[in-house]
């Protein structure tokens, strides 16, 4: 219940009891008395009706004075409901944008220019954290290109080096490959967070693109034992960049097929919902708990079967897909039952 609901109440409250008491005072002034009187043959006593009134007057405008303040508390108490309403919309996005002060210079208007003086401190922490990420991973794709360029060299002349020593450059050169995709993916997200991407929008065959992936996830399957299955794919074309939708289906079938069981399946659909085109990939993994899927979509979050080592990744891929879905102007939805399916069901607007 709010703060102005259970002033309300209260004031309700008190101004029902002090009419009470007035009925009460005026039954016993000008009926219940002078019938006492009458009963037991007493004489009358004149009394001053304007005394009388005026004190009856003077008890009637308690509940006014209570009422008068009820409506003058919940005008002051307006502001705040105002400014938490404005205040429970405000997300990592729209950090600049300050909340407006009542000019009144009151306590309201100095807890909005705290606030207002906070978000613009988170917001520059933010910018600070992206310009790091961007700059950050911008320096180390140059390193690791030249480390890449140098142990895939040293490894084509494989005859003139001992099979450990071929073994271990080989290992190096999938660590480096490795690192190059978390740089990579960090870059586009940092890029995402600064409005620094943009994407060709063009009619896409979503249906066509979803068979090519239908394909290119059995492949990835096969290597893991993992069937996959194509349930539905309707001839459905939406706006979009196809470069990066593309890369959505990968990221979502690469997770679906690393994160599944040995003889497991990946069921993939294309359907109408609507004015949406809905594609779901439902595969028969381990599955995440109730906790771990809150967190899904952070990045460097990873399942538990992650951590320890036994699926390779970054923990990027759900945070660039999420980021992909949102930049069509979709939805993305993941939820998972421990050790039967897991589920990722995106939304996108039809092209009109």
């Amino acid at each position: 219940m709010t703060l102005r609901r259970r002033l309300a109440y209260r004031y309700a409250m008190i101004v029902v009891a002090c009419l009470l008491l007035l009925a009460g005072l005026a039954y016993h002034e000008f009926i219940s008395e002078e019938q006492l009187r009458r009963d037991q043959g007493l004489p009358e006593v004149k009394k001053d009706t304007w005394v009388e009134l005026a004190e009856v007057f003077f008890y009637g405008m308690i509940p006014v004075v209570l009422g008068t303040g009820w409506w003058v508390m919940r005008r002051t108490l307006l502001p705040i409901d105002s400014i938490a309403g404005q205040i429970e919309k405000i997300n990592a996005d729209n950090l600049r944008a300050p909340l407006p002060c009542t000019g009144n210079n009151d306590e309201v208007d100095r807890l909005t220019r705290a606030f207002n003086a906070m978000t613009a401190r988170l917001d520059e922490s933010f910018r600070q954290v992206q310009d790091f990420t961007l700059h950050a991973s911008h320096e180390l794709k140059t390193p690791l290109t030249v480390m890449r360029a140098e142990l895939e060299t040293a490894l084509k002349d494989t005859e003139s080096l001992p099979p450990e020593r071929a073994e271990w450059i080989g290992r190096q050169l999938e660590e480096v490959q490795r690192l190059t995709k978390i740089v990579e993916g960090l870059t586009l997200l940092a890029k995402a967070d600064a409005g620094l991407v943009e994407l060709k929008l063009q009619p896409v065959r979503l249906g066509e693109l979803m068979r090519e992936h239908y394909e290119d996830a059995q492949v990835l399957a096969e290597p893991h034992q993992v069937k996959v299955g194509l349930l539905a794919c309707e001839d459905l074309t939406v706006s979009g960049d196809r470069h990066r939708l593309r890369q959505l289906l990968l990221n979502l079938v690469d997770n679906a097929v690393k994160y599944n069981r040995p003889g497991g399946a990946v069921i993939m659909s294309l359907r109408r919902n609507e004015d949406k085109a809905e594609i779901e990939i439902i595969n028969t993994g381990k599955g995440l708990s109730a906790e771990m899927q809150a967190r899904v979509f952070e990045r460097f979050a990873r399942g538990d079967n992650a951590l320890g080592g036994a699926v390779e990744g970054s923990g990027l891929g759900l945070a660039i897909a999420q980021w992909i879905v949102h930049a069509h102007h979709g939805t993305i939805q993941f939820t998972s039952e421990p050790n039967k399916q897991t589920s990722v069901v995106v939304r996108i607007p039809l092209a009109v």
